[in-house]
């Protein structure tokens, strides 16, 4: 998989202490995106599987954010690692510029989003920004509570 960077300890890319996989590659684009550095899928550095695992257990403490860049261009290179990270205890968050609703439409992308715990859907759209919003850019954009919206059937919001 291609990662531009992988940053330890956030406390802005989700709840608690974060390590976070920022993944190359976007085709959403958005205007005043604050890391277009990520838009080209050639970015980056090529990592394995284990070498990011590696990585993102360095802190036991720390659960894992995945942003990008588009983590979902990468669905099939990132299910396996995603895998292991829940089988190692750990939570994880995505960043998409992909709603909800469309990443269901691809059998890999909702594989995908089987092992993520939290989505923040939605393109940043620089009309909607709001700087007092946790954890997100701007106000079109949700905070889903993955496991429970996919039980249900339906969007059910993460309470942060």
């Amino acid at each position: 998989m291609r990662i531009l960077t992988i940053l330890h300890d956030s406390i802005v890319d989700g709840n608690g202490l974060r390590t976070v996989l920022f993944f190359a590659g976007c085709p959403h684009r958005c205007p005043s995106c604050h890391n277009p550095q990520s838009w080209n899928a050639d970015g980056g550095v090529e990592w394995t599987e284990e070498e990011v695992l590696q990585e993102v257990m360095e802190n036991e403490l720390s659960h894992v954010t995945f942003s990008g860049g588009e983590p979902f261009l990468q669905s099939k290179e990132i299910i396996p690692l995603a895998q292991k990270i829940k089988q190692n205890g750990k939570n994880i968050w995505c960043y998409t510029g992909y709603l909800f609703e469309e990443l269901l439409q691809n059998s890999d992308h909702a594989l995908l989003l089987e092992y993520v715990d939290v989505l923040v859907d939605g393109k940043f759209e620089i009309a909607n920004r709001d700087l007092s919003l946790k954890y997100k850019g701007s106000s079109n954009q949700r905070i889903i509570n993955v496991g429970k919206s996919l039980a249900q059937g339906e969007i059910i919001l993460a309470v942060t």
